[in-house]
C-alpha cells in the first residue's frame, strides 16, 4: 500500500507540475472574469438587480434545458427555497440521503421538516431508488393528499436525492418509484453542474433543481445558487420569495407574505457568466483527468470511481475507493504530509448530533462507503 500511495504522490505532483501544496479544488479564472467585474462596479449596480443577473438565469437555463432559472446567494438557500416551492412545511418529512454535505440536511431543518435518511447505492453513490421503495412499502400510507409515514404520522412531502461528487443517481427509477406515492422529486444538483443522464443535465428531472457555484465548485463565483425548473409558475414564485416577496410598485413596500433576501448580487453574477463562458472547457480538461486517472489506479491496483451507464459525470471532485478504513486512513496521512490534499468522504448525517434521532435505514451502503472512498485533487490544470 505504501508503494501505491507514493506513486500516487508522484503522479498528482506531475500532473499539476508543482512540488508544492496541490489542493484539492480551486477555482480557474481564465476567461473575462476582471473584464465583466469591471463593467459592474463601473455601472454601480452591484447588489440583487443588474444585467448579470438576469444573463446568468438565462445561461443557466440554456446549460440545463430548463425553463425558468432563479438566482440566488448560495446552494443551500436554493435548496431551502425549492423546498417550500415545492410543499414542504413545518412538520413534514423529507426522504434523503446520509451520505451528503451537511447542506442537504440543513435545509431540511431551516423549513422545520424532518430528514429521513435512505440508504445509497455503491455505483452511483447517491439515493438508492430500491432503498426508497422498499422503505415506503414499509413505512408509507398512500392517501389523497399525498403520502404519509405510518411510524411518525408524518407527510413525506418531498424527496431530495443528492447527485455524490457529480456522479448521477439513477434518476428515472427513483422518480418512478417518488410517483407512484405521490412525493415530489427535488434534485441537489449542488455537485452537478455539466452532468447528464440519459443525455439531459442533472437538475432537470425532479419538479426542480437545485445549484451551488460556491469557491469549491466546478464553476464559482464565490457563493452563489441557482434554482431551476419546468414549471414557469414555479419559477416565478421562487423569484417573489427570493426577493423578499416584495409586490411590484414603483416606490410602495409591499409584502404580502414572508420571503427571503436571498437574490444573487450582481457582481457575484458577473463572475459566474464568466465562469459560464469556460464550462465546456472545464468539463473536457477533468474528464481528460478523470481518464489519466483511471489509467494510473488501474496498474497501481487502487479502485477509481468512473461514471455509471447512461451517464456523463462532470469529475468535480474526484474520488478513489481503498480496501478498508485502515488502508484509507493510511493513504489520507501520507497525501496529506506530503503536501497533497486528500479528503474522506462526510460523515454520516445520522453521526451528527442534530440529526441522530432521524429515521434511517441500515445504510450498509453508505457505511461501506463512508470507510473507504476518498477524494483526491481535482482542479482544471
Amino acid at each position: 500500500m505504501n508503494n501505491a500511495i507514493k506513486a500516487t504522490i508522484s503522479f498528482i505532483k506531475e500532473q499539476y507540475k508543482t512540488e508544492n501544496f496541490i489542493p484539492l479544488h480551486v477555482p480557474h479564472f481564465g476567461g473575462n472574469e476582471k473584464k465583466y467585474l469591471l463593467e459592474t462596479i463601473d455601472s454601480t449596480f452591484v447588489s440583487s438587480v443588474g444585467a448579470y443577473v438576469d444573463q446568468f438565469e438565462v445561461m443557466m437555463q440554456n446549460i440545463t434545458n430548463t425553463q425558468r432559472a432563479v438566482a440566488v446567494v448560495n446552494g443551500t438557500a436554493a435548496i431551502q427555497v425549492a423546498l417550500r416551492l415545492i410543499g414542504v412545511k413545518a412538520g413534514d418529512e423529507v426522504l434523503t440521503q446520509a451520505l451528503t454535505f451537511v447542506a442537504t440536511a440543513n435545509a431540511i431543518a431551516y423549513q422545520n421538516a424532518t430528514p429521513v435518511f435512505l440508504d445509497v447505492d455503491l455505483d452511483t453513490m447517491g439515493l438508492s431508488p430500491n432503498s426508497v421503495a422498499v422503505f415506503l412499502e414499509e413505512f408509507g400510507d398512500l392517501r389523497e393528499d399525498g403520502c404519509y409515514n405510518k411510524k411518525t404520522g408524518k407527510k413525506i412531502s418531498a424527496c431530495l436525492p443528492m447527485h455524490t461528487f457529480g456522479f448521477p443517481v439513477h434518476l428515472d427509477e427513483l422518480i418512478e418509484v417518488c410517483d407512484k406515492w405521490k412525493i415530489p422529486v427535488l434534485e441537489d444538483a449542488a455537485e452537478s453542474l455539466g452532468s447528464e443522464y440519459k443525455g439531459k443535465s442533472t437538475g432537470s428531472f425532479g419538479k426542480l433543481g437545485a445549484f451551488s457555484f460556491n469557491g469549491n465548485k466546478i464553476v464559482t463565483c464565490g457563493g452563489g445558487g441557482a434554482i431551476v425548473t419546468n414549471d414557469l409558475k414555479l419559477g416565478e414564485k421562487g423569484k417573489y420569495l427570493t426577493t423578499t416577496a416584495k409586490i411590484p410598485h414603483p416606490y410602495e413596500y409591499v409584502h404580502d407574505e414572508m420571503g427571503y433576501n436571498f437574490r444573487m448580487p450582481n457582481l457575484n453574477a458577473a463572475l459566474a457568466c464568466a465562469q459560464l463562458e469556460q464550462l465546456d472547457n472545464f468539463l473536457e480538461n477533468k474528464r481528460t483527468l478523470a481518464k489519466q486517472y483511471e489509467s494510473f489506479f488501474a496498474s497501481n491496483g487502487v479502485k477509481f470511481r468512473t461514471e455509471t451507464p447512461n451517464t456523463k459525470a462532470n469529475y468535480w471532485l474526484m474520488c478513489v475507493e481503498l480496501e478498508n478504513k485502515s488502508d484509507r486512513d493510511l493513504f489520507l496521512k501520507v497525501t496529506n504530509d506530503n503536501n497533497v490534499m486528500t479528503r474522506p468522504i462526510w460523515q454520516l448525517m445520522y453521526r451528527l448530533p442534530m440529526y441522530s434521532n432521524c429515521q434511517r435505514d441500515k445504510q450498509l451502503n453508505a457505511e461501506f462507503l463512508e470507510e473507504r472512498i476518498v477524494n483526491i485533487p481535482s482542479s482544471v490544470r
